[in-house]
């Protein structure tokens, strides 16, 4: 079993070793490095920062929202990012912090989320779509990750109760 909970300060070294291994994994992120946690903390939207923890108060995954845009006309939109550990995956940790972290969306106002995702990242893409994202795009060959490219599936999740 696992709750769902603000992220602490003392819980950066689980949730950036959580970071890393999706970069590992080479289907989560164009970032070769994980961020510092000042970076992580300071740029991502304030009061967004959820964690999956156990019964012991092991950190399992951790998500966050991202600003897409200074611009205020941005204001009530932002990018989704859900990490969850290698050894939890598969148990609804992910599924949980993506729900948790569309609601604390519309708590702070936001009223649509997006996310970009490696096309061959499948399971991403159908949690995203049991949250209620839909795919919006293909994004071809939108970057290069260890010198392959790779096409960024675009999805967004609109509101129902925010900016309606």
């Amino acid at each position: 079993m696992f709750s769902i909970r603000n992220y602490r300060p003392t819980d950066w070294p689980v949730v950036d070793a959580i970071y890393l291994e999706g970069i590992r994994t080479g289907v989560a992120t164009f970032e070769t490095q994980p961020k510092s946690e000042k970076s992580w903390s300071q740029t991502s939207v304030q009061r967004s920062q959820l964690v999956a923890a156990s019964r012991d108060d092991t950190v399992l995954g951790w998500a966050v929202l991202w600003p897409v845009s200074d611009r205020c006309a941005y204001a009530g939109v932002a990018e989704v990012s859900v990490y969850v550990a290698a050894t939890a995956r598969g148990k609804g940790v992910g599924k949980s912090l993506l729900a948790a972290l569309v609601t604390r969306s519309e708590e702070l106002g936001i009223w649509t989320l997006q996310a970009g995702i490696f096309e061959e990242n499948v399971a991403s893409i159908r949690l995203h779509e049991t949250c209620g994202f839909r795919i919006i795009g293909v994004r071809e060959r939108l970057g290069a990750l260890r010198g392959i490219w790779k096409n960024i599936v675009l999805m967004e999740r609109r509101s129902t109760v925010v900016g309606t």
